[in-house]
């Protein structure tokens, strides 16, 4: 029990720009997938997509945050959702194991990111009818890569930021 008592302090207010840069963040990457969706009659839109926004704006600089982990970390997570739909059904079983599953898969690939640990679960809900593998193109991987466009965009307005911090798993730090 002791060690669920906590004992750190909070982390620090963020300051109004931060505020506003994940506002303006959040809001217009939701509007752009919508509207791009509306535009091509192509779902770009999934409810993970709002948490990943919240990385984005909110954390920038944590590794989940990075290019990488999140259109590897989506495309991982919904290729392990459609397989376990598509080969072993949609039970509360099969749910559990790909989420497990993509887990273990962002781990080993270094591709951690927690929104699209709900993927599997979206994609499997939602079944065999209203989801194929061009899932994989539309929404995840053309919806990844315009939140990470609008982060880029977004997170890079000021000169005392600078995102990413990575993008392939190179830094931008000159090793030492």
């Amino acid at each position: 029990m002791k060690k669920l008592r906590g004992g750190g302090a909070l982390p620090p207010k963020p300051k109004l720009i931060q505020m506003i840069r994940g506002f303006i963040g959040g809001f217009t990457s939701i509007l752009l997938l919508g509207a791009l969706g509306h535009l091509t009659g192509t779902p770009w839109l999934m409810a993970p997509f709002g948490a990943t926004c919240v990385l984005l704006f909110a954390a920038p600089a944590s590794p989940l945050a990075q290019p990488r982990n999140v259109i590897a970390g989506h495309l991982i997570t919904s290729t392990v959702g459609l397989v376990a739909l598509y080969g072993f059904g949609d039970s509360i079983l099969v749910m559990s194991l790909a989420v497990g599953v993509s887990i273990m898969q962002m781990q080993y690939f270094r591709a951690v990111h927690p929104p699209a640990g709900a993927n599997p679960l979206v994609i499997i809900l939602a079944g065999q009818d209203v989801v194929g593998f061009d899932y994989l193109l539309a929404p995840v991987l053309t919806g990844s890569i315009a939140l990470v466009a609008v982060a880029s965009l977004i997170n890079n307005c000021g000169e005392e930021t600078k995102w990413p911090v990575y993008w392939h798993g190179f830094s931008r730090r000159k090793a030492k």
